[in-house]
């Protein structure tokens, strides 16, 4: 169970994450521009020779998950929160669609001190990753695995987790560590960007029934980054 002060943490940034713009139009800006940087993430990491694990097996994914921006701050209580779009493969097809809009939220207890904002990309591996991105919310490490990506060429292989996770980050601490981290749909920026009122993840990333021009050069260099598996 969380304490008072964790959960008061994670409301703080579930309050500042999870608005929702006064004008369609200013929060679709707002949506693309969350998309546009995604996608120069992703090309960070595709050119970063320490990332050699991520670019041999993101063909692999179910989906992929990029943040490009997540702030971890604190001192004694800390905790992290950004924002994240997911483009998914389907199986049969190898087809890539997407993106869906969530957020992702941690508390943390323990000696810090400083700020750290890191781009983390992160390959849904499995089924069982996939399907509970389709719920409400899901608890990295408790509802699903997950494990850090292997870092530089010589990187091993053999990592089994629903859910592996690459940052980079810049300040004072080394790096972002996802366990514990809830993921959660943000249906008001899904909606506003497809411009359907109770559309969900499925419908984007599953079904695929629902496309934003916008987003076609972000699941375009998934699609090349990735190929057909």
């Amino acid at each position: 169970m969380l304490n008072k002060s964790m959960t008061r943490l994670l409301l703080g940034f579930g309050a500042s994450l999870l608005f929702a713009s006064a004008g369609g139009a200013l929060a679709q800006t707002e949506q693309q521009k969350l998309v546009d940087r995604a996608d120069k993430t992703l090309s960070n990491f595709l050119r970063d020779p320490d990332m050699t694990w991520l670019q041999q097996n993101i063909g692999r994914a179910k989906a992929v998950m990029i943040a490009p921006e997540v702030v971890k701050a604190g001192f004694i209580f800390g905790g992290s929160g950004g924002r994240a779009v997911t483009v998914a493969r389907d199986e049969k097809t190898g087809k890539w669609a997407g993106p869906a809009f969530y957020t992702l939220a941690t508390a943390s207890v323990g000696f810090q001190a400083g700020v750290s904002v890191s781009e983390v990309v992160t390959l849904v591996m499995t089924e069982k990753g996939l399907n509970s991105l389709l719920a409400p919310s899901v608890k990295l490490g408790g509802d699903a695995s997950v494990a850090a990506g292997p870092i530089g060429a010589g990187a091993k292989s053999d990592v089994v987790a629903d859910f592996v996770s690459f940052s980079r980050a810049k300040g004072l601490y080394g790096g972002l560590n996802l366990d514990g981290t809830v993921i959660a749909i943000s249906n008001e920026w899904n909606e506003a960007y497809y411009n359907k009122k109770g559309i969900l993840p499925p419908d984007i990333i599953v079904r695929m029934t629902a496309r934003n021009k916008g987003g076609d050069k972000l699941v375009t260099d998934v699609t090349r980054a990735g190929g057909k598996k």
